[in-house]
C-alpha cells in the first residue's frame, strides 16, 4: 500500500520533463518458454529435403542450434535468427537498436560473437546502416545461411543428434516386430 501511495505521490507531482512520466515497468514480460512438440521420424526425414525447411521447425531450430553449439559455431545459427527478428520489426526506433545490437554483436571486427563473412559483405551490411529498411542484413545472412547449408547442415544430417531423431520410429517398429515373434515363438511353444 506504501508502494502504491508513493507512486501516486510522483504521479501527481508536475514533472519537470515528460521522462518522468514514464512509470518503470520491466521492459519485456518474461514469457514462459514454448513447448516445442518433437517430431515424428517421418517428419524429421522431411528436414534432409532443405536447410529451410528444418529452420521452419522450432525442434529442428532448436536441435540445430543444439549441433552447431556442440561444433562451437553456434554464432551462426543465432546471427540467422537476429536477422529473421530484425526483418519483422515495424518500429523504427525498434530496428534502429536491434541494427546497432546485431552489427555490435556480430559483425564488427572483433564482435563477441563474430561471424565469418568477408570484407565486401561486411563493408556492405555497414553502408546499409545508414539507411535501414528490413533487407539490411540481408547480404550477411545470406552468406551465413550458405555457409550452414553447404558445411554445418550436411554435418547435421550425418549426427547422433539427427540420426536419433529419425531412427526413433526404427526402434519402435522394431521392437513391435520382435514382440509380435516373440509372440508367435511363445505361442509354438504352449501348442507342443
Amino acid at each position: 500500500a506504501k508502494e502504491i501511495k508513493t507512486k501516486l505521490g510522483t504521479l501527481l507531482q508536475k514533472p519537470d520533463n515528460s521522462i518522468d512520466l514514464i512509470i518503470p515497468y520491466p521492459e519485456k514480460l518474461e514469457k514462459k518458454p514454448e513447448k516445442i512438440q518433437k517430431p515424428s521420424p517421418e517428419d524429421a526425414l522431411q528436414w534432409r529435403e532443405s536447410l529451410d525447411r528444418m529452420l521452419a521447425n522450432s525442434y529442428g531450430l532448436a536441435t540445430f542450434r543444439s549441433f552447431l553449439r556442440s561444433e562451437f559455431s553456434e554464432e551462426n545459427i543465432e546471427f540467422w535468427v537476429a536477422c529473421e527478428d530484425f526483418k519483422k520489426e515495424k518500429s523504427s526506433v525498434k530496428m534502429a537498436a536491434k541494427a546497432q545490437k546485431i552489427y555490435e554483436e556480430f559483425i564488427q571486427t572483433e564482435a563477441p560473437r563474430e561471424v565469418n563473412i568477408d570484407y565486401f559483405t561486411k563493408d556492405m551490411t555497414l553502408r546499409n546502416l545508414v539507411a535501414l529498411s528490413p533487407s539490411t542484413f540481408d547480404l550477411a545472412q545470406k552468406r551465413i545461411y550458405s555457409l550452414m547449408e553447404k558445411d554445418s547442415f550436411a554435418r547435421f544430417l550425418q549426427s547422433k543428434q539427427y540420426q536419433g531423431l529419425i531412427n526413433a520410429g526404427g526402434f519402435r517398429a522394431a521392437s513391435a516386430a520382435n514382440r509380435i515373434r516373440l509372440g508367435k515363438a511363445l505361442h509354438s511353444a504352449t501348442m507342443c
